[in-house]
């Protein structure tokens, strides 16, 4: 096949141009500085003569991006998104909508919340994983007095720069105090988010008029999916790893690999930010237990990072989510967790019982190979959009 692939730097860009060139694909590579972007003349001066003089059997990129989208609709190109970023404003772009598109999510909540509003461009589908390179990268040399743990944690704690819940300035101790218990609640309950339908609209006025959001010109994106997602997501999200973190940390041998590589989490090891191709795997392959605590933005799917972790052979353990039911057996392929001291419970019970934890994490390995390759999960695509 012909394929068109926006070169930008995301997760997974190695994996699926391998894919791609093992199956005998022909494929362009096309970068612009202006990619993310909105609107862009320059954009678009550079990518339609492309489209114009050479057919494409469709252009790809990870994630969506609403330039590419229109390009590919003047052009009648069939355009290929595989979303893997939670959230994505740029899923509020009317150009959603264009008969061109074929956009995949691995969160099959959003994916019904689409179809629900008549936007029939949306499919579900789980994130790949390439299982066959980790696998040979194991063979290789590396730290294992670093990358091997006990209990280990990898990404964010959300508490950066960006952090944009902590940018909110002015608002009233009334507005504060009901973000506060709205986002307590929160906490005690997974599978099911309610922080967007109650936001109230005095609740959502203050925050307006604390940040002054622009909506983008060619989106419908309500404020408040812009403040539960962005905002309070968020912050639940940076709330919930460090206070979970902490109490493990007091209890069980915990090293953690985040972009915060000073924080300090009391009796945890901070080992600051791990490559994520030439160090993930060893960690997820070497760790007791790799702990998963989901972006509170994804609502049901499966995060990149567990599908990682058993793709290295790992034993997960994650809070619930209800897209693993799809794929996988709890217990079986992997392990969630429902509340702290069901995972503190948990923690202790499989670093004891090892026969155990490994017969699971092979068992998700072998479900991963079987089902989750790229040459699968792009077989599923090529059959939806052919």
């Amino acid at each position: 096949m012909n394929i068109l692939f926006l070169d930008w730097p995301c997760f997974g860009r190695t994996d699926l141009l391998d894919f791609f060139y093992k199956s005998d694909d022909c494929v362009t590579l096309f970068s612009h500085p202006e990619y993310n972007l909105r609107n862009s003349s320059s954009f678009m001066e550079s990518i339609y003569p492309i489209l114009e003089k050479q057919h494409f059997d469709f252009c790809f990129s990870y994630n969506f991006f609403p330039l590419l989208a229109t390009a590919c609709h003047r052009y009648n190109t069939k355009y290929v998104s595989f979303v893997y970023d939670s959230p994505q404003v740029k899923l509020y772009s009317y150009t959603v909508t264009y008969p061109t598109n074929y956009i995949f999510l691995f969160d099959s909540y959003l994916v019904e919340q689409f179809q629900n509003e008549g936007i029939s461009t949306f499919y579900y589908m789980p994130l790949p994983v390439n299982a066959e390179r980790i696998h040979a990268l194991l063979r290789e040399p590396y730290n294992s007095s670093k990358l091997s743990a006990e209990v280990s944690f990898v990404g964010s704690l959300y508490n950066e720069s960006h952090n944009l819940y902590d940018s909110l300035h002015n608002i009233s101790n009334y507005a504060k105090g009901y973000l506060d218990a709205l986002m307590q609640a929160q906490s005690h309950v997974y599978g099911y988010s309610f922080l967007e339908e109650c936001l109230t609209a005095p609740i959502i006025t203050e925050l307006q008029n604390s940040i002054h959001y622009q909506k983008n010109p060619d989106g419908v994106e309500p404020l408040s999916f812009i403040f539960s997602d962005y905002y309070l997501c968020r912050k639940l999200t940076s709330i919930e790893r460090i206070h979970t973190l902490t109490e493990i940390a007091i209890h069980f041998p915990l090293k953690i690999f985040t972009p915060n590589e000073n924080y300090v989490i009391p009796h945890a090891i901070n080992m600051g930010c791990a490559n994520y191709l030439t160090e993930t795997p060893y960690i997820f392959h070497n760790s007791k237990i790799n702990l998963n605590i989901t972006l509170r933005s994804i609502r049901s799917g499966i995060p990149l990072r567990c599908m990682e972790i058993m793709s290295c052979g790992g034993f997960l353990l994650t809070n619930f989510q209800s897209d693993f039911l799809k794929h996988f057996h709890a217990g079986e392929d992997f392990v969630f967790f429902e509340n702290k001291k069901d995972l503190l419970q948990k923690i202790d019970y499989y670093l004891i019982h090892e026969e155990e934890r490994l017969a699971i994490a092979e068992s998700g390995y072998q479900k991963i190979l079987k089902n989750h390759s790229f040459d699968t999960i792009f077989q599923k695509i090529y059959n939806i959009i052919n």
